[in-house]
């Protein structure tokens, strides 16, 4: 986490000292057209550029991490004994679910979205079955069962 608020920050600084930068140059240069301002302006663009892409890295990272802490706050919960919990009732006939078996069910669903965004539609819910990186495939027993 360090080294993307690191990069953030970087990308920052030079993209206000490219700011920085072209209102100097185009202070030196009065009202002319000059190579310095536009070679100040050729940066100033370019260090917007890295710094949006440093946002949307940090931004990855926050989505990424928010994945994270929602699944296993959900592992957590699905695998937790209800009976604990005061003014709760209990399960009703329901086993618990492993939190193996859960993260499973979890890394399939988030499969199918992914495919269902990349326009793949109906196919990729007969892919998902069959697809190699898929956790599970429903038409063995042993995963069926599970």
């Amino acid at each position: 986490m360090d080294s993307v608020v690191d990069s953030l920050n970087n990308a920052y600084q030079e993209f206000v000292a490219a700011a920085a930068n072209v209102l100097e140059a185009k202070e030196n240069a009065g009202s002319t057209k000059t190579t310095a301002t536009d070679t100040a302006l050729e940066n100033f663009k370019q260090k917007w550029e890295l710094f949006r892409v440093a946002c949307d890295q940090a931004e990855e990272f926050v989505e990424s991490v928010k994945q994270r802490i929602g699944s296993e706050c959900l592992v957590d919960e699905a695998t937790r004994p209800v009976a604990g919990k005061p003014g709760q009732a209990t399960m009703t006939g329901l086993p618990p679910i492993s939190a193996v078996r859960l993260e499973q069910m979890s890394k399939a669903v988030r499969w199918l979205v992914i495919e269902l965004q990349h326009g793949s539609g109906a196919s990729s819910a007969n892919s998902a079955l069959s697809h190699p990186s898929a956790p599970f495939d429903a038409r063995f027993s042993e995963d069926a069962a599970q």
